[in-house]
């Protein structure tokens, strides 16, 4: 069946329409990609050190009996706060009582008799000077006089012995601090230098112990030669909160096995934030870096030639930049090659980025604002 002119002019018109309309057609140009910014800002930095660090008690007493005896009575509740001296435990006191009792008769038995033997002895000696009695009859008297004064000076020693046992019925805390778990009740038999009755821990002041690198040891040396250094403790479970203190302790050996160096932190611990046997991130200032350039941490990128940043040009397209980074401190870090202070880097939205692509940006609080 042949082709009508008909159907042949219609065929014409919709080729030559369809050809026009390609040629009208452009490729449209990519939006913009939406990114966040913050401009590089220079500053003063703090050279800063964190580690993780072990609270401890500033001192730790454990309680113990010096005699052995019966517990009359425990003067404190467990888990509370002592003062200095405060009783805490009370020994039955009546076998020591009796024992000093005995002694003290004892030595007034040994005081009569040393008394009779010297005034013997005296009255010997003036018959000696007349010959009514022997040398030998005098010294004998004489002596027994010395040997019982000898016994009068061992009976005064054991009345203190015996004074000090009875001292030892009434235990005072030696420290200012916490109790812990009480472990022998009012009824037990104490035996002398045995097992704990109770443990007593010095909250205020604190310290906490941690460790470093021994690569940092002359930045800490040169620190602390220049004056005390400080350190922030952050409260455990308290995210912002932190506790101020002063280095105390350097060890004087850095520990082979590996390769670091034990310090203490001593803190003040007023509000009894910091508990023995918690652990707590550590950061200790070292010095300060003037006039650093610093960008929002999140804003480097790394890529098989190293860390970038993109970089928002005057026209709105990015520029991928090399950079060099320094020490980091919170959520800033220094850049120490690569970029200028007041340039606009790129800190959200890089994953849809590629260079020269145009961007919408977002204004970000700037690095180091702190708002």
């Amino acid at each position: 069946m042949k082709p009508t002119p008909l159907t042949l002019i219609i065929t014409v018109l919709f080729l030559c329409c369809s050809s026009c309309t390609a040629k009208k057609e452009k490729p449209k140009a990519k939006p913009p990609v939406p990114v966040k910014v913050a401009q590089a800002v220079q500053k003063d930095v703090p050279v800063q050190i964190k580690a993780i660090g072990n609270i401890e008690a500033y001192t730790t007493v454990a309680i113990k009996s010096q005699v052995t005896g019966q517990i009359a009575r425990v003067h404190f509740t467990e888990g509370s706060d002592v003062e200095k001296g405060a009783l805490l435990v009370s020994i039955d006191p009546e076998p020591f009582q009796a024992t000093l009792s005995q002694y003290e008769a004892t030595l007034a038995k040994d005081q009569a008799q040393a008394k009779f033997a010297r005034e013997q002895a005296n009255r010997y000696e003036g018959l000696l000077k007349d010959g009514i009695v022997t040398r030998d009859q005098y010294e004998s008297l004489h002596s027994n006089a010395e040997s019982l004064a000898a016994t009068l000076a061992s009976d005064r020693a054991a009345i203190r012995n015996a004074r000090i046992q009875l001292g030892y019925c009434s235990i005072r805390s030696p420290i200012s601090g916490r109790t812990g778990t009480v472990a022998l009740q009012p009824g037990n038999l104490v035996k002398a230098n045995d097992l704990p009755i109770v443990t007593i821990n010095q909250l205020s002041p604190i310290y906490v112990t941690f460790s470093l690198p021994e690569t940092r040891l002359a930045e800490i040396k040169r620190a602390m030669a220049a004056g005390q250094l400080k350190i922030e403790a952050v409260i455990p479970h308290e995210p912002g909160t932190t506790e101020t203190g002063t280095i105390s302790f350097l060890d004087n050996a850095v520990n082979p096995a590996t390769g670091t160096i034990k310090l203490k932190g001593v803190f003040a611990n007023k509000a009894r934030k910091l508990w023995p046997g918690q652990f707590t991130d550590v950061v200790m200032t070292l010095a300060s870096r003037q006039n650093a350039v610093v960008i929002p941490t999140h804003a480097i990128q790394t890529s098989q030639e190293g860390e970038f940043v993109y970089v928002v040009k005057q026209d709105k397209t990015v520029e991928m930049r090399q950079v060099t980074p320094g020490v980091a401190t919170g959520d800033e870090t220094v850049i120490e090659k690569g970029l200028a202070a007041g340039e606009t880097v790129v800190v959200d939205g890089q994953l849809r980025l590629t260079p020269g692509a145009a961007v919408a940006t977002k204004e970000t609080q700037p690095a180091g604002s702190g708002k």
